[in-house]
């Protein structure tokens, strides 16, 4: 078709403007007056008419990208947490005052009605968060690029806490439809599983497979203070016929849509339970469907402009936030060489140029590896695929010198141990050109430990980038009275250049800033409380220390000493009432995955110490526990700013970064953490002053295990430690059923306290006790407090973002001039 000139209104952002698109939206697009409109009404107007601002940005920078022929990042991720989009996009375009008053002036406060936006129920934890602060920080820096992943029906499941217990609820965050992406049925992709190969004319094909479609929706990113955007592109599987016509005319309506429901499934719930055969293969389905819709789709706009693949690793940068994604290289591979006929030889060499790969684990049992057989049977052409790069190279690590078979057995990307398993970690790794740790520890216990003998063979594959996070939501967003005051303080320039934040150390000593710190710390605990109160009845004091552990329930996360903390903090206030305590109030939020049933009864032994705690009127203010269910990024936006001391207590050794840390300290919370991930860089970006170190480095973890750790002894000799336990045992805190958490004590005490709770007991409560000192100094907190602001630039996911650009990517930000 011929391409004409079309002419569109020009969108302005008065707050005139502003009103008109939302009685144009709110008429045309929603099908409402102001009279029968509701509060989700008035949203999707105020999401239409935002979106309608974004989308001339999109198009002008899509052409550019065509007009200057960009080298475009694909970040593929199972997970895309980008939570609530409304407000963000406000802050990207400038107009969040503006469309407050425009909504306003036809009635409507916009704070009501930002609260009735769901959650993109698109990921579940710091893995698809920073996806999402990468996405923001791309486009804020003009990175030509695409996000990839799954359009899930629904998030893995909305948390209730019924009788203390976690229960899992459908989380269809799609109930009221979703204003901010557009559907495009004319971009699908069949997906095709199970059948066999066989060889014809020189080339493999891949036969008599089952296949469903994958259709795609798009999403504006926008980019902060830049015309620049970059689209998000999510993946819903449609079935190729949507009802059985026979079946249905003869009555038998289930078998009519059989065959719909079950291709669907694919992109139905995020992260199905793969306890059972059942969900494991569904789980597979899903990684292999969204990255091999991702690569044929990638292919296509790469020949839209070139007519061969001579360049194709000049223009394309796919990169693996972490091993979900890895399907796509040996579909990639698939592609280019079954489909497209390019030589084997040249397919893996564009492939081992265009492929980089993050790591987010250093436990080997979290790497993700899929039964030789399940595969054989859901992807043939792809485990012979795998075969043949594994066979190649293993015959490149033989000519490098790798002659002892014990080491070829170590590195081989199919695990011969018992049922044999491919290593999806190690696929990456060997088909990639770069694998980055994503802290400098991390980073340095990778080469070190998990991947040892690959960083032998390959050295300069291996490198850092430490996360980060976005400012503008974690920040800006999330804080309006701190933003607020730092704007006032040293300009807003920090939102582009986190950075800036160093400026903020001048004012250290200020009495009117610090004062207006802690008014505006206050003014969240105060919005926090009232929410709580709401919410779950409890009444807590906004002048207590608000001590704060938000993060996925896990052992290696150790809610466990926390509560330990908790519940010798308790006895200790029950045998001392008289003396001076620092109030405190200690939160918990986060999900437990629904097969994991340890988590699971740490979250109810949380809630049963809570309801002892809380009702104690010995007790009284001094000490408060709350839970807070379904946790998110909006519920996260809520507690973060109004936290005090943040909780970072993994075993050293265990977590890769954590950017919760960031959030937290970005906010001005102290962090009480071990020495681990990102905390150990935190602590020398803020001072060794101004952060809470304690227990056990990684190496005296390595060696204290080495020595035989003994955790039964740990308990005998130390009676508080002792004492919570035996309560934890005993059933104090579950007297309606007293062996309620008997496992809780044998895992800790007997079974070998696999993530040395008890060995850290005693260092993490003498550090509390110091954290009581400090807060009580009210100027020395304050100042310690200001200078975790300050020292937050480093943890800029704008930088993070610079970095993979310059040393990973290799890709230049797009000229939108």
């Amino acid at each position: 078709m011929t391409a004409i000139g079309l002419e569109f209104d020009q969108l302005q952002s008065s707050v005139e403007a502003l009103r008109r698109s939302l009685s144009n939206r709110l008429m045309y697009g929603v099908g409402k007056d102001a009279v029968t409109a509701r509060p989700q009404d008035w949203l999707h107007a105020a999401a239409l008419a935002v979106r309608d601002r974004l989308v001339e940005r999109w198009m002008i920078t899509t052409r550019r990208q065509y007009d200057q022929d960009v080298k475009r990042v694909y970040y593929l991720s199972m997970e895309f947490l980008i939570g609530r989009t409304f407000s963000n996009a406000l802050i990207a375009l400038g107009i969040h005052d503006q469309m407050k008053e425009a909504l306003a002036s036809v009635g409507v406060d916009m704070d009501t009605v930002l609260d009735y936006e769901p959650d993109a129920a698109l990921g579940n934890g710091g893995l698809g968060r920073l996806a999402a602060c990468f996405l923001d920080s791309m486009a804020t820096l003009g990175i030509p690029g695409f996000g990839y992943g799954i359009r899930y029906d629904y998030g893995m499941f909305r948390q209730q806490i019924v009788n203390g217990e976690q229960v899992e609820a459908p989380d269809y965050w799609l109930r009221y439809g979703n204003p901010w992406e557009f559907p495009r049925p004319e971009v699908q992709y069949p997906v095709h599983f199970g059948g066999r190969t066989m060889q014809r004319n020189g080339h493999v094909e891949w036969i008599d497979t089952q296949h469903v479609n994958a259709m795609a929706y798009d999403t504006v990113i926008p980019g902060y203070d830049t015309s620049a955007t970059n689209t998000l592109r999510l993946w819903s599987a449609r079935a190729d016929e949507e009802l059985d016509l026979s079946a249905f005319n003869q009555g038998d309506y289930q078998r009519a849509v059989e065959a719909r429901n079950i291709s669907e499934n694919v992109s139905r719930l995020l992260y199905p339970d793969d306890s059972t055969m059942a969900g494991r293969e569904l789980r597979l389905r899903q990684e292999y469907f969204f990255v091999s819709a991702t690569m044929q789709d990638l292919i296509r706009r790469y020949l839209r402009t070139h007519s061969t693949f001579g360049r194709f690793s000049e223009k394309v940068a796919v990169h693996l936030n972490d091993t979900h994604p890895v399907l796509a290289i040996p579909e990639l591979i698939r592609l280019l060489v079954d489909v497209h006929h390019l030589p084997w030889d040249d397919a893996m060499a564009h492939v081992r140029r265009v492929f980089s790969y993050t790591n987010h684990t250093l436990m080997p049992e979290a790497l993700e590896t899929w039964d030789v057989e399940l595969l054989a049977r859901l992807l043939p052409r792809h485990l012979e695929i795998i075969f043949d790069i594994n066979a190649a190279f293993l015959r490149e690590a033989s000519e490098r010198g790798a002659h002892d078979l014990d080491l070829i057995r170590r590195i081989s990307l199919v695990d011969e141990y018992g049922q044999r398993r491919v290593r999806m970690a190690y696929l990456a790794i060997v088909a990639s050109h770069k694998v980055n740790g994503v802290s400098r520890l991390h980073s340095q216990l990778m080469t070190r430990d998990i991947f040892a003998d690959f960083a032998r063979l390959f050295p300069d594959r291996f490198t850092n980038v430490t996360n980060g996070i976005t400012p503008r939501r974690w920040l800006a967003q999330a804080s309006p009275p701190l933003a607020h005051l730092v704007d006032e303080a040293i300009g807003p320039r920090w939102r582009s250049d986190l950075f800036e934040l160093g400026a903020l150390r001048k004012l250290r000593g200020d009495a009117a800033f610090e004062a207006a710190f802690r008014a505006a710390k206050r003014s969240n605990k105060v919005r926090l409380a009232h929410r709580a109160l709401q919410r779950t009845g409890i009444v807590f004091n906004p002048d207590a220390l608000f001590d704060m552990q938000v993060k996925r329930i896990h052992e290696y996360k150790r809610q466990l000493l926390n509560v330990l903390h908790v519940i010798t903090r308790y006895n200790r206030i029950l045998e001392a009432p008289e003396r001076e305590w620092v109030p405190r109030v200690v939160l918990f939020a986060g999900k437990a995955a629904s097969a994991y049933r340890m988590a699971k009864m740490i979250i109810h032994l949380i809630n049963d110490v809570a309801a002892k705690i809380n009702n104690d009127s010995v007790v009284g203010d001094r000490l408060k526990v709350v839970f807070v269910p379904n946790y998110g990024v909006s519920v996260a936006e809520m507690l973060i700013p109004a936290a005090d001391l943040s909780e970072q207590i993994s075993t050293a050794g265990t977590e890769a970064s954590g950017t919760g840390n960031m959030k937290l300290a970005l906010n001005g919370a102290l962090t009480m953490g071990t020495l681990d991930g990102a905390n150990i860089e935190i602590g020398e970006a803020v001072g060794q002053d101004n952060i809470f170190i304690f227990g056990h480095t990684s190496d005296q973890v390595d060696q204290l295990r080495c020595a035989g750790y003994r955790p039964r002894q740990v308990y005998e000799e130390n009676a508080e430690l002792r004492r919570a336990l035996d309560q934890i045992r005993t059933g104090f805190f579950s007297p309606h059923d007293t062996a309620r958490y008997t496992d809780i004590f044998h895992t800790l005490v007997d079974w070998g306290d696999h993530y040395l709770v008890l060995a850290d007991y005693s260092a993490f409560i003498e550090a509390q006790e110091a954290a009581d000192q400090r807060f009580m100094d009210v100027p020395a907190w304050t100042a310690s407090a200001i200078e975790n602001v300050a020292g937050m630039g480093k943890f800029s996911s704008d930088r993070a973002i610079a970095e993979y650009a310059r040393d990973i990517w290799h890709v230049k930000s797009i000229e939108m001039q």
